[in-house]
Parts: C-alpha cells; sequence; structure tokens
C-alpha cells in the first residue's frame, strides 16, 4: 500500500490553515480600524495610516469590511487616492508635519527624556516629513 505524500496537506489542514489566516487579517484589521478610531479621538493618534493598515489587511481577510472602508464618505477617498498614487493631501501634509514639529519642540522642554532620544526622534520625524512632502498630491 503506497503511503501518502507528507508534502501535500490534507483537506481538513488546508482549510483550518485558511481559517486561521482568514481571522489573523480580521484582527489585524480591526485593531487597525481601533487605532484609527482613537486616532479620531486624539489628536497625537494618527487616523488615516491605520485605516490605510485596516483597509490593506481586511482586503487579505474581510472584502466586506474593505469594501466599507473604501465607501465611507470621510475616510474613503485617502485610502482610494493612496492606493491609486500613493497620494497624500495637502492638507494632511501640513496637519502632519506641524503636529511633527510642535511634538519636536515639546519633547525638547522634558528634562527626563534622555538626550539621544531628544535628538533622534526628531530627526526621525524629520525624514518623515521629507517623505511625505515628496509624496504625490
Amino acid at each position: 500500500m503506497p503511503r501518502p505524500d507528507p508534502i501535500i496537506p490534507d483537506e481538513a489542514r488546508v482549510v483550518l490553515r485558511r481559517r486561521i489566516t482568514m481571522l489573523v487579517w480580521r484582527a489585524v484589521a480591526v485593531v487597525a480600524g481601533l487605532l484609527g478610531v482613537v486616532g479620531v479621538m486624539l489628536p497625537v493618534v494618527p487616523t488615516v495610516p491605520f485605516l490605510l493598515v485596516a483597509a490593506w489587511a481586511a482586503g487579505k481577510g474581510w472584502p466586506s469590511f474593505e469594501r466599507w472602508l473604501l465607501n465611507h464618505e470621510h475616510y474613503g477617498p485617502p485610502i482610494r487616492r493612496w492606493r491609486e498614487q500613493g497620494a497624500i493631501s495637502r492638507r494632511a501634509k501640513w496637519f502632519s508635519t506641524l503636529m511633527m514639529a510642535s511634538s519636536a519642540v515639546g519633547m525638547q522642554f522634558f528634562g527626563t527624556i534622555p538626550l539621544w532620544l531628544r535628538i533622534g526622534v526628531p530627526v526621525v520625524m524629520g525624514c518623515v516629513a521629507v517623505w511625505i512632502w515628496m509624496r504625490p498630491e
């Protein structure tokens, strides 16, 4: 009697693996979506980047949630612009730059923050700001 090929998984394992993968993508979409909702209420937490991640993850495991995000009247357009052109609106560029600059200045007033962090974080934020301004509108 021939032995089954160990490389080919049986059907139940394939189904289980697909379900687990779908649940992981859905969990990522939900967590990113919730962080995006928190970002609506807290000005320190960005909203649109988390919604971009939520839409990306939902596209892999929750198509109806992805459609809902893309058709949302307020958050759908920036997500669609990012997907189609990698574009960031001028308003978002200004807002993110001003928030990063105010954060960089504000953190300088906390003497308990190590010097390497007070220098390194603004440098990283500056690099991110340059990258943002290089994106199409």
